[in-house]
């Protein structure tokens, strides 16, 4: 399981999008991680799911209500990752209102949630390999902090915990 001091694994998430521009077409795009986290300093949140009730009634909305607070603490982005497809990423970004606050990201084969150790099996409950529920914060690449929660639980990932690290 990745820890504090680890490199950030590679992978490509899919982010919709519903505007062209910045070398974006319109619908699914590749986000390769260890490119799009070089030089930044990024504030990663991972769920079991998109339009799931915790996740959509305090997860995303704490993350996008805070965005300036991380935006002042030097965080140059906030990333949303689900075991989800970036259509169903897209849809929830539009629900929750986090277009240029949150990215909402797909990791549609889990590919992300196993490379960094972070999964948690949903199968029993129909619902297949899915992401635990954590936060990091990443600066250059590598994890500064990680927040990872367990069984049922939404103590440590919630944004106010991560903001405070970044503040620290």
């Amino acid at each position: 399981m990745i820890k504090v001091g680890d490199t950030l694994p590679g992978a490509t998430l899919m982010e919709y999008s519903e505007v062209e521009g910045n070398g974006c077409s319109i619908g699914p795009n590749p986000v390769d991680v260890s490119k799009t986290v070089a030089g930044k300093t990024i504030a990663i949140f991972g769920l079991p799911g998109a339009f799931t009730p915790t996740c959509s009634a305090k997860h995303v909305p704490g993350y996008v209500e805070k965005f300036n607070e991380f935006k002042a603490a030097g965080v140059d982005e906030i990333w949303c990752v689900s075991v989800n497809d970036a259509f169903v990423m897209g849809a929830w970004a539009r629900d929750q209102k986090s277009a240029g606050k949150v990215r909402m990201l797909a990791d549609g084969s889990a590919e992300f949630a196993q490379a960094t150790g972070l999964t948690l099996d949903l199968s029993k409950r129909g619902m297949g390999l899915r992401s635990n529920r954590y936060s990091m914060l990443v600066k250059n690449g590598k994890v500064a902090s990680l927040n990872i929660e367990g069984p049922g639980k939404f103590e440590v990932s919630d944004a106010a915990t991560l903001l405070a690290q970044a503040k620290g």
